[in-house]
């Protein structure tokens, strides 16, 4: 299938430069930080759980996900690889959910190289395992929407700075909009609540899993990829 065949390709080429590595030791550099030496944050909880960690990860992730995003369909249009892609045998959603299978699979990768940090809670209190794969799901979950955002993002320019610009604006206020809501008047605040990616990942951090919320992920996830496609598939009839 050439959807896994460009998303190994993609996988493969991610650390074939510094990015990937710049990006993963960036968040494990800074989660570590935010949890363990900030004050309040871990330490003076009383507790074995790494809610606060699920709580702060998003902040980092506002700043992996545009990074790993912005080079996938802008670096392909500078270098006019893409039109070149496009005429091949591949239709154009095989190229879309492929570079993004590859995005979503470093930041797994990324994710699993923070099980230490659980591991180090757990040998200081009875932590709640279960809490603790629900919290990571979530986080995929809000990580891979952000990746769908820069998946988009990449798609309206061929400059990977530009893609990066928009679309850590755009995860800025998906996850930031949530702790502005004190702010709005009360019918809009609602509103807005409903659209943070805060809101909707706050019951996994605290281990609750809840259809609503899934969904809203998963749309986050689809309209971006399916403008993504739409505006790749535009250059075929160019």
């Amino acid at each position: 299938m050439q959807t896994l065949n460009i998303a190994r390709r993609q996988f493969a080429s991610y650390f074939n430069g510094p990015a990937a590595y710049i990006v993963i030791a960036l968040v494990l550099i800074l989660t570590g930080f935010l949890f363990f030496y900030i004050p309040g944050a871990f330490f003076l909880t009383g507790r074995a759980s790494l809610r606060t960690l699920f709580q702060m990860m998003p902040f980092t992730l506002m700043f992996a996900c545009p990074a790993l995003t912005m080079g996938l369909l802008a670096e392909e249009k500078r270098n006019g690889t893409l039109e070149l892609l496009v005429t091949m045998p591949v239709r154009e959603w095989e190229i879309i959910v492929g570079k993004y299978l590859a995005a979503v699979g470093l930041l797994a990768v990324t994710f699993a190289l923070t099980l230490p940090y659980p591991l180090v809670v757990n040998s200081l209190g009875n932590l709640d395992w279960g809490a603790v794969w629900t919290g990571y799901f979530g986080l995929l979950l809000e990580g891979s929407a952000l990746l769908a955002i820069g998946m988009m993002a990449s798609s309206f320019t061929d400059n990977q700075l530009i893609a990066f610009f928009v679309a850590g604006t755009l995860a800025f206020v998906f996850v930031i909009v949530g702790y502005a809501t004190p702010f709005f008047p009360s019918g809009l605040a609602s509103v807005v609540e409903q659209m943070s990616f805060s809101f909707h990942f706050e019951s996994m951090a605290r281990g609750v899993l809840d259809t609503k919320d899934l969904v809203f992920f998963c749309s986050v996830i689809f309209f971006p990829l399916a403008i993504a496609f739409r505006g790749l598939e535009s250059r075929r009839w160019k």
